[in-house]
């Protein structure tokens, strides 16, 4: 798979990492620095918005009952149907993927910046890493990811874990990766690497 010929005029750099690695640290650093960030989860939340067609889809598929009474989508009510039949959640897979594809194409296309970040934490695992041009991972220690996700969340390790667990691994993720982010370091560490690697972007435009 190639990159979508929509985005052939825009360098984009993918930013990724495992759940408590600072992502959203990144990603804010690389907007303060003027930078467009298109955040895939957002953006899959606006997919779903009330009066959407994507929800449209969903409730003829699930039945009234999975819409709250302001129109919205019922996400415990969905999780719950989904969590235990296999075909269900494939369906909403096959529905959702394209759909959310779809909407980052156009919110990157219509990116003002000189170059734009797509944030996605499963860019390699959902293989959005095609839309883009580099792939920059937000690393730190397993160990860490841990401390640093329960402690922000408030939930059980073993949930956070679990969560890991589910995501590709380190190592396979660093191996995809054609930048990397120290995020062992304090806020102004992360936010100089950015600034480093901001440079060298806006260096490597034509």
């Amino acid at each position: 798979m190639s990159k979508p010929e929509q985005l052939a005029d825009k360098f984009i750099i993918g930013v990724t990492g495992g759940i408590g690695a600072g992502k959203t640290a990144a990603t804010d650093a690389f907007a303060a620095l003027g930078v467009d960030v298109i955040d895939a989860d957002v953006v899959a939340r606006q997919v779903v918005e009330a009066g959407s067609e994507t929800l449209g889809k969903i409730a003829q598929h699930f039945g009234q009952s999975i819409l709250l009474a302001d129109g919205g989508l019922n996400r415990a009510k969905l999780r719950e149907i989904i969590f235990s039949d296999v075909e269900q959640k494939d369906w909403l897979n096959n529905l959702m993927h394209p759909a959310i594809r779809q909407a980052l194409i156009e919110q990157l296309t219509q990116a003002a910046s000189k170059y734009v970040v797509l944030s996605a934490p499963l860019l390699l695992e959902n293989k959005l890493e095609v839309m883009v041009d580099r792939v920059a991972i937000i690393d730190v220690p397993e160990s860490l990811q841990l401390e640093r996700a329960s402690g922000r969340d408030g939930v059980e390790r073993s949930q956070i874990q679990a969560i890991m667990d589910s995501q590709i691994s380190r190592s396979a993720r660093l191996r995809k990766a054609d930048d990397v982010i120290d995020n062992t370091g304090d806020l102004s560490s992360l936010r100089a690497q950015v600034s480093d690697l901001h440079k060298g972007y806006l260096a490597s435009i034509k």
